[in-house]
């Protein structure tokens, strides 16, 4: 079973739940929604990723043992263009499997069987430490101010409008401004975790940004190509 439940408060954090049993993922459920938290579910290792690049969550709950693919493979997959938090929830109690998956990326582990107010801590908190990450509100490149709250960006004052897909790429190149970002990492980032191959994506978007955001699209101050390798976003002196 695959839903969304969606309470009418849309600023509280959006909660990916990938559990293949069913009474485990409607008691979270419950109890998360009873909190307050939207909640998003997912039965299985392929329609987590589907969704989590559809939704993009606050935080994911992950289960290892899952049909299609297993929460390694997911884990493996998320982090491939997303720093979401990852706790997973699982069976497998072993040193090596935790550490396996701590090393591929998982935030928090919690073994099962668990209490449900264990579980809410640990989102609360991985919650709290993905915010302080993220505190950064306002990027100043030249004469463009990028509000990353708001997803606006104003160019001398006047606000620019972009499209869902540029500002996602925008986003993820200012967040990491003055690093080099692979072009895999940027398609999976930006278009999801199946894209590897789909440069002329990059070409076409990047183009599109640069009439907006540069002086002189022609000669690119900020979104910078690096050919054949990746982009990178450049605070001009």
């Amino acid at each position: 079973m695959n839903s969304i439940s969606a309470p009418a408060d849309t600023s509280w954090p959006l909660i990916l739940i990938v559990e293949d049993d069913a009474g485990i993922r409607r008691a979270i459920e419950v109890n998360l929604g009873a909190r307050g938290y939207r909640v998003m579910m997912a039965g299985d290792g392929v329609t987590a990723l589907d969704l989590a690049v559809a939704h993009r969550p606050a935080l994911v709950l992950l289960d290892l043992g899952l049909p299609r693919m297993d929460g390694f493979e997911v884990i493996e997959g998320l982090r491939a263009w997303s720093a979401v938090p990852i706790v997973v929830l699982s069976a497998i109690s072993g040193e090596a499997e935790k550490i396996r998956a701590l090393d591929l990326g998982a935030d928090d582990y919690v073994t099962k069987p668990f209490g449900i107010n264990e579980v809410l801590a640990r989102v609360r908190a991985n919650l709290r430490r993905a915010a302080s990450d993220t505190d950064e509100t306002t990027v100043m490149a030249g004469d463009l101010e990028i509000d990353l709250v708001d997803k606006r960006v104003r160019r001398s004052g006047d606000e620019v409008h972009l499209t869902p897909t540029e500002w996602r790429l925008l986003e993820y190149l200012v967040r990491r401004r003055g690093r080099l970002i692979g072009q895999t990492e940027l398609l999976r980032a930006v278009w999801g975790p199946r894209y590897h191959d789909e440069t002329n994506y990059l070409r076409v978007f990047t183009a599109q940004l640069r009439k907006k955001l540069e002086p002189d699209p022609s000669r690119p101050q900020m979104l910078i190509t690096e050919p054949g390798m990746g982009q990178r976003f450049v605070v001009p002196e």
